[in-house]
């Protein structure tokens, strides 16, 4: 059994990417130190600031792609056929907001399929392994910020990865629509059914 084909992972490398470049308006310039003013120059003359694109793919990539990751091996676990793609629309979607300097970012990046006939019960275990991963980087990222020393980029690095997991924790659980947490709850309505 492979546990991640070609294309699969043709398709992560293109959403961590993608997931850069949306999110590169957002990292602070403390980032870049004293090298602050040259980075800013030679993103203005390449048109692409690749060392923000750089440190938020390190950020916002494990985050999404742990999350869909979780989802696709606790779907495998249970024999379910399943893949992932990438949201090519919903990639689309967010770069262009953030090329045009929207307010708010909004997207989809990518998704992992399993069968429509799955039980609900199984179907709740794995919308949840999804959250799950962005809830242990979250908890993870906090025990590092109490527990450890770092140098300034670190910390900033590691709060930037805890407010990113935080965010798609709650997003995700949200008991409404296509939203992990909807399969959530419905498994747990189904549990409770039999008390």
């Amino acid at each position: 059994m492979v546990l991640i084909t070609f294309m699969e992972f043709f398709r992560l490398v293109v959403m961590t990417f993608a997931l850069g470049y949306i999110f590169s308006a957002f990292m602070p310039q403390q980032l870049f130190g004293k090298s602050g003013l040259s980075h800013l120059i030679n993103a203005q003359k390449s048109g692409l600031d690749w060392e923000a694109i750089k440190y938020a793919a390190i950020i916002t990539g494990p985050a999404v792609v742990l999350h869909e990751l979780g989802h696709k091996f606790v779907a495998m676990a249970f024999g379910l056929s399943t893949e992932f793609f990438a949201s090519y629309w919903g990639l689309g979607l967010g770069v262009f907001l953030k090329m045009v300097g929207a307010p708010f970012i909004i997207f989809v990046p990518g998704y992992v399929t399993i069968p429509y006939d799955t039980h609900v019960l199984v179907s709740g275990i794995v919308a949840f392994a999804g959250p799950l991963m962005n809830l242990t980087i979250w908890i993870a990222a906090g025990i590092y910020l109490k527990y450890f020393k770092l140098n300034h980029k670190q910390m900033i690095l590691t709060v930037l990865t805890k407010k990113i997991n935080m965010f798609l924790f709650i997003f995700n659980m949200i008991p409404f629509g296509i939203f992990d947490g909807a399969k959530v709850f419905r498994a747990l309505g189904y549990l409770i059914s039999f008390f």
